[in-house]
């Protein structure tokens, strides 16, 4: 199990103008949560926590906070992004015991080229990360999901991946990945020769009846003026 080490303070002024100077500075708030302690409001410098934020494994942090006589084992449960900058605004820390099983979202990575995927095939992944109940010394970093051997109209799911120490509480029917065919491409039916002048000349007929048909009440108007 992958481990890191990361240093905060307890943050005292929870006010919105506290908080929004701790960031200008280069400093996120979060907050650390253990069952029989509670929560603590803390704060950490915007690098320290980039270790655990932009990385395809889940890490157990050694976390230490400034007064505390030990550190405490934890899991980033949650981090909040700004949705203009995509920079972290603030995180959610979950204390974990070695004695008591835990339910965390581990990722799912697709190793290989598929065999299907060579022949045309497009490879379908919906699913990228899978919730798993373990104990924390048994937390998996990532799930690894060789594909190479899959071929077009094949596919795994996840009663297919081994659970070594730990049990996948999502259905073990999802697909978490397929090759599909090649998509099919569309070609236009040739159009005939003289098609096009042949659908004109019926208009050009109608047309011509109705000059003619029309002209049939100006000649019965005469003959009656003749007659009388």
């Amino acid at each position: 199990m992958a481990t890191g080490i990361l240093a905060a303070l307890k943050r005292e002024d929870l006010s919105n103008s506290s908080t929004k100077e701790l960031r200008k500075k280069g400093n996120i708030p979060g907050i650390f949560y253990r069952r029989d302690i509670g929560s603590i409001p803390i704060v950490v410098k915007n690098t320290a926590l980039h270790p655990f934020v932009y990385t395809s494994e889940v890490k157990i942090i050694d976390l230490s906070i400034e007064g505390t006589p030990a550190p405490y084992s934890c899991i980033l449960k949650e981090v909040q992004f700004d949705p203009v900058s995509d920079k972290p605004v603030h995180f959610d820390l979950l204390g974990v015991s070695a004695h008591e099983k835990i339910k965390v979202e581990v990722p799912l990575i697709l190793v290989g080229t598929p065999v299907g995927a060579k022949d045309g095939g497009i490879t379908q992944h919906p699913v990228h990360s899978v919730e798993v109940e373990c104990m924390p010394q048994d937390i998996p970093p990532q799930i690894e999901v060789n594909i190479e051997n899959l071929k077009i109209g094949d596919t795994i799911q996840l009663k297919d991946i081994e659970q070594k120490n730990f049990e996948i509480l999502d259905s073990l029917e999802t697909t978490i990945v397929s090759i599909l065919p090649p998509a099919a491409e569309e070609v236009a039916a040739p159009v005939a020769e003289g098609t096009e002048e042949q659908a004109a000349e019926p208009e050009v007929i109608a047309k011509g009846k109705k000059e003619e048909e029309g002209a049939e009440p100006e000649e019965v108007k005469e003959k009656e003026k003749e007659k009388k």
